[in-house]
């Protein structure tokens, strides 16, 4: 399958940057872009089948997305390669560096996702922190409960951020989306497997997310013998659009150790 991809002209090791679900390698750019500037690497911002504008030419099964992720990254690049992902961009990220951790030099896990049941997570308990009144009235009514469990800075500021990245990009295609997310194979097969991946790994979550937590991102850090793991308070779902400072702190750390 031929993935839409956008890259960069950089002259350093490549980073491969994976889409959060239902969003597009426009947003992706949007998140990830800031911190790794100045880092002087190709970056490669890749559409999901059905995302963006990439058509759903696969079976709406977690494993066959990342079969063809792995695919285009042993036709399309010099492996191993960094990869870089947010909430289920992060899952399928981590899903590879388990089955072929001869494509994955390195891993930034955003909010990723551990476990896809949404009722076998293990998410915050605590009040959202404090909002001012009319914070999500820039949104669409249906987004709002949705905004208002995913979101730790909660501002009418970054609202409007998400809102931009959620409809930047390609069209995508909603119903191959649905069937994916709810099909019995949305989870990958090995998704509880302790494999472990000894490069360098940096995983940072959001202390308010409420869509997948930071705990069992936590449990998962066995996974990592060379893992970095932070919890970021004030940050949710959509930390990057949140936190862009102190995720390119993180980021910067993070090729730092890919380079030693």
């Amino acid at each position: 399958m031929n993935l839409a991809y956008d890259q960069s002209a950089g002259t350093g090791p490549e980073v491969v940057c994976l889409p959060m679900f239902s969003m597009t390698r426009t947003a992706t750019a949007t998140a990830f872009g800031p911190a790794f500037a100045g880092a002087g690497l190709r970056e490669t911002y890749l559409d999901l089948p059905g995302h963006g504008d990439t058509p759903a030419d696969c079976p709406p099964t977690s494993q066959a997305m990342l079969d063809t992720v792995c695919a285009w990254l042993d036709q399309h690049v010099d492996t191993p390669v960094l990869l870089a992902g947010a909430s289920y961009g992060a899952y399928l990220a981590a899903g590879i560096a388990r089955q072929r951790p001869d494509l994955v030099g390195g891993l930034l896990l955003v909010c990723p996702g551990i476990t896809i049941a949404r009722e076998s997570r293990d998410l915050p308990q605590e009040p959202p922190l404090a909002a001012p009144t009319g914070w999500l009235d820039a949104a669409p009514a249906a987004l709002h409960a949705h905004l208002d469990a995913a979101l730790g800075h909660r501002s009418a500021a970054v609202v409007t951020t998400v809102l931009t990245a959620l409809s930047s990009g390609g069209p995508g295609d909603a119903t191959f989306q649905e069937k994916l997310q709810t099909g019995p194979d949305y989870a990958l097969p090995d998704e509880s497997d302790d494999v472990v991946f000894d490069g360098p790994v940096t995983v940072v979550t959001g202390r308010q997310d409420g869509i997948v937590g930071y705990a069992d991102q936590f449990r998962a850090m066995r996974r990592y013998p060379r893992g970095t793991f932070t919890v970021l308070d004030a940050a949710g779902h959509y930390l990057p659009y949140e936190q862009p400072t102190m995720l390119r702190t993180l980021t910067q750390d993070w090729l730092h150790r890919t380079r030693g």
